[in-house]
């Protein structure tokens, strides 16, 4: 990557923490038209539509980052998180199965996993994939509240069958 290159994509990362993703998105849009391959512009372009609530421009590019690198992790996973925020869990959970399968110690991948599967009402499986999760991350706060919350979830359904 050139030097230009990492500078704008360094900025548009800044004008993203300081919330002007509108700024930061004609940014990712000049590397993207320099380069229609980088896949950090697209990926970060992705995520920044994401933040800003268009979940399906971003799906997109995601889906064309993972047409560039069908191996790329941090695309998979995200478009999975996008899948998931429209409420597509199965294809969320196929995102998150292909991210796992590249690597089984993807904590983030396999806890995603585990909120898609409580959205399915899946809560015994939910739970598996927070702790396998936390097996690789202990510190890992989306993992531990979602487990501690899926746990009582469980516990609840099964009290009230009784």
């Amino acid at each position: 990557m050139d030097k230009d290159t990492e500078i704008m994509l360094a900025q548009a990362f800044e004008l993203c923490e300081d919330g002007n993703y509108l700024e930061a998105l004609k940014l990712y849009d000049s590397v993207i038209k320099k380069n229609p391959k980088n896949i950090k512009a697209i990926i970060d372009k992705a995520v920044t539509l994401q933040n800003i609530g268009r979940l399906k421009q971003s799906i997109k590019l995601y889906d064309k980052a993972i047409q560039i690198d069908p191996s790329n992790i941090d695309a998979l996973v995200n478009k999975g998180s996008a899948l998931h925020t429209i409420e597509n869990y199965n294809e969320a959970i196929s995102c998150y199965d292909s991210a796992i399968k590249l690597d089984k110690k993807c904590a983030m991948a396999l806890a995603y996993k585990g909120l898609s599967l409580g959205e399915l009402g899946h809560l015994e499986d939910a739970i598996k994939h927070f702790k396998k999760a936390l097996d690789i991350d202990k510190d890992y706060d989306l993992a531990n509240v979602s487990k501690k919350l899926a746990q009582e979830m469980l516990k609840e359904s099964k009290s009230k069958k009784l």
